[in-house]
């Protein structure tokens, strides 16, 4: 009898799970979706025919198998722009650019566009470009004093830097100084957690900007100073946070996780929406059996029993579904403490008369101006011009972060776009007087925090390693800020273990965990 695999949550990781075992092994997958949409946070959301991308998905990887993996799903675009083709050839992982139209093809709407990377800093009503340019402009908006503290406070970082890194702030200022710390990165990193960055462990810094420091910043920016020698996709040598060019689908990321989820379908597999899981029945020989459901939206509550399951629900909500008396108390006090940062994209339409904010060129601008809570902004026409339906307007995604419940979370939508917009006019972004509709969306849990008792997290591995037939894969469900590329090699190394008849699952928690990506020693 064909074995099953239920797998909880539609987002990045549990479709590429799915989609896995059923191009690796004979295993039928099941998922299970507490909402009414695919792609998790990587959806896409659709206001009157203007999509908004939640957070901004850049399709960027410096694994091959995950470039090669979305290229699988979503080709890449074949359009003559201006007098030049554009063809990618694969196994360089680069774009020629060559003159003439030979090779056009008639556009289509399931295809990734090659996008170039824009993004800057707003600090002191004046933008900065980031990664940062050692240009005129930035000399100019910086001012001598200011950049001669820079200077000395690095220098001071670097000779004498702080021995323990064990807060956001050590873990900054050893790589910038203290002075740029505070110009460029202290502001941004609170509103973005809600706390000072010396109540932050340092473990985020070495999750999301590892390898980034001041000098490889300049250096970059002295990089792009020199003519380009051609365009290129995957970008190896270049930090993560530093990429210049990345692939995007054409109507948003939703784009990419909704085809992948058609293909599970074509495939065999089952999709569930609107099937909150409420009970995970584990056994006393540490394996889980079945997962209980209620539905949420016009659905019915079912049990679905499997062989295997893979979770990508926040940790404190699958410990809250397993059977207390099982488990250790201590395990579950940490569960129970874990700490999550929610999120809400507030969007609004801009009137772009005369081309007035033709200047605002940015995929997402970071606001680091300590006079208002808006924390990042997105211009979803950068991303792909096919994100807005009027493209005479500016479709703007002002980012807030915030707490489940705290005042933010609580405004209505009507007050929440009147604040977005009082909040862009008061940093002169725009005038409020352009401003035209608006809507709201609110994302619980977005972002597991590196604070609360996330630093005994390594005894809730432990622990839940001891179920055989249970894999935790993705951010909330390994509780690791992680992109949605890393989230995918969670599955994909996960899927791999389970075809080799591999039990150990310590590579799967290795992924994103050292500069080097793991799926690049053990995958390929």
């Amino acid at each position: 009898m064909r074995k099953i695999a239920i797998i909880i949550g539609a987002g990045p990781a549990g479709l590429t799970c799915a989609l896995e075992l059923l191009r690796k092994t004979d295993i039928k997958p099941v998922i299970l979706e507490k909402s009414s949409h695919i792609g998790g946070i990587s959806r896409t959301e659709n206001y009157k025919g203007n999509k908004i991308d939640i957070g901004g998905h850049r399709f960027f990887s410096k694994s091959d198998v995950v470039m090669d993996w979305w290229q699988d799903i979503l080709a890449i675009e074949q359009t003559a722009v201006s007098p030049l083709t554009i063809t990618y050839h694969r196994k360089k992982k680069e774009i020629d650019v060559k003159a003439g139209s030979n090779g056009f093809t008639a556009s289509n709407d399931k295809v990734m566009l090659v996008r170039d990377r824009l993004s800057r800093i707003y600090f002191s009503r004046k933008f900065y470009k980031y990664p940062l340019m050692i240009d005129f402009s930035f000399f100019r908006n910086i001012g001598i004093l200011r950049m001669t503290k820079i200077v000395v406070s690095y220098l001071r970082a670097a000779l004498y830097p702080r021995k323990e890194e064990r807060s956001m702030e050590d873990f900054l200022v050893n790589r910038f100084g203290s002075e740029l710390y505070t110009t460029f990165f202290k502001d941004y990193t609170q509103k973005v957690w809600g706390l000072p960055c010396s109540q932050i462990s340092a473990e985020w810094g070495r999750q999301r900007i590892k390898g980034l420091s001041l000098k490889k910043v300049l250096v970059q920016g002295l990089r792009n100073l020199l003519p380009a020698k051609g365009a290129t996709i995957q970008q190896k040598p270049v930090e993560t946070s530093l990429i210049e060019r990345f692939l995007y689908p054409k109507l948003g990321p939703g784009q990419m996780w909704e085809t992948v989820a058609e293909m599970i379908i074509e495939k065999g597999g089952e999709i569930h929406l609107n099937q909150e899981v409420c009970a995970i029945s584990q056994n006393d020989t540490k394996s889980i059996t079945e997962v209980k459901t209620t539905a949420t939206v016009q659905a019915v509550p079912q049990s679905f029993k499997g062989d295997y399951f893979f979770s990508t629900m926040p940790v404190k909500d699958l410990f809250r579904s397993l059977d207390a008396k099982k488990i250790p108390k201590e395990i579950l006090k940490i569960t129970e403490g874990l700490v999550y940062r929610d999120f809400i994209t507030v969007g609004i339409l801009v009137h772009n008369r005369d081309g007035k904010y033709n200047h605002l060129k940015d995929n997402w601008i970071y606001i680091q101006e300590k006079d208002v809570r808006l924390g990042r902004l997105q211009i979803f026409n950068n991303w792909s011009p096919h994100m807005v339906a009027d493209r005479s307007k500016l479709w703007l995604g002002l980012e807030y972060f915030c707490n489940e419940g705290d005042d933010l979370w609580r405004l209505s939508d009507a007050a929440l776009i009147k604040y977005g917009i009082f909040e862009l006019h008061k940093i002169k972004i725009i005038d409020e007087r352009d401003a035209g509709d608006g809507t709201v969306i609110r994302e619980p849990k977005a972002y597991p925090a590196y604070f609360g008792t996330y630093q005994d997290m390594p005894r809730v591995v432990n622990y839940i390693s001891q179920y055989e037939n249970l894999f935790l894969l993705g951010r909330n469900g390994m509780h690791k800020y992680n992109n949605q590329d890393h989230s995918m090699l969670t599955a994909i190394v996960a899927v791999d273990n389970l075809a080799k008849g591999i039990s150990d699952k310590s590579n799967i928690w290795e992924v994103n965990t050292e500069e080097a990506y793991h799926e690049e020693k053990d995958i390929q």
